[in-house]
């Protein structure tokens, strides 16, 4: 899932040429994934029902690149892009033992977005994650900024994986709290339109292989925003209704190349 979930890369990068690195492969790997969900939920609020959410990532040694992509099958929000498509990049560096700090970037585009009701048709997020393991906790801060709608997104979150050898497969979990506060949450508007809230995640996702290069992944996790509220200029704020809270299924192929 994309924002599996998703995680200020410009202004970390000169300290981050001087950190260690592990070594990297001569090869690279591409990865396909064919994915449903029951619904499309991102940093707690609900931008549709079941939804397609086909992605391609290449990774080679620490850096990784792909396009995430959304296509809504039921309740598409009026005037919200159809396809959505995001471009997505980061670099790994080993800053000490169980720790590596990610660099990454974030192109989102609606390229069928209707502006006059009220969406962009792209957003530039930078970002900048620290991974800390411990025994088998891995834990991850992660600080975003979003140069179109201007504001930042901080988030926490706590991923750990229980092995099952008796069936040749594992439980991965995962649990994301997170906060916003945007400046300019929607285009064409005088005085600019805010938006902030809090959101959380909490998941689990079972892979099974199919074969040496593939594997099905059957996950289930429940998102839900809090304290979402928009505001324009000096009228009072109102309640964000797309920040609710829902649970929602995933079954995803994947093909490693």
């Amino acid at each position: 899932m994309k924002k599996t979930i998703l995680s200020l890369a410009a202004l970390a990068m000169g300290s981050l040429l001087i950190a260690q690195t592990t070594t990297e492969p001569t090869t690279g790997s591409l990865i396909v994934t064919s994915a449903v969900t029951s619904q499309y939920m991102f940093r707690g609020v609900r931008l549709g029902g079941t939804s397609f959410q086909p992605s391609i990532e290449y990774d080679r040694g620490n850096l990784a690149a792909g396009l995430w992509t959304n296509f809504p099958l039921q309740d598409k929000v009026v005037g919200q892009s159809a396809p959505e498509l995001d471009f997505y990049g980061s670099y790994s560096l080993e800053v000490a033992k169980d720790m590596t700090i990610v660099p990454g970037v974030t192109f989102y585009t609606y390229p069928n977005a209707v502006k006059l009701n009220g969406f962009y048709k792209g957003t530039f997020e930078p970002s900048v994650a620290f991974n800390y393991t411990i025994g088998g906790l891995k834990i991850t801060p992660k600080l975003y900024y979003d140069f179109v709608v201007k504001g930042p997104t901080a988030e926490l979150t706590a991923a750990f994986v229980a092995p099952l050898a008796a069936i040749a497969s594992e439980l991965d979990f995962t649990a994301t709290i997170g906060t916003f506060k945007l400046t300019d949450y929607a285009p064409n508007n005088t005085p600019d339109i805010k938006n902030w809230g809090d959101y959380y995640l909490f998941g689990v996702a079972m892979p099974f292989q199919v074969s040496k290069t593939s594997k099905i992944t059957v996950g289930w996790s429940y998102s839900a925003g809090s304290n979402n509220f928009l505001k324009q200029g000096s009228s009072g704020k109102t309640v964000n209704s797309a920040a609710i809270g829902r649970g929602a299924v995933t079954v995803g192929y994947t093909i490693t190349y």
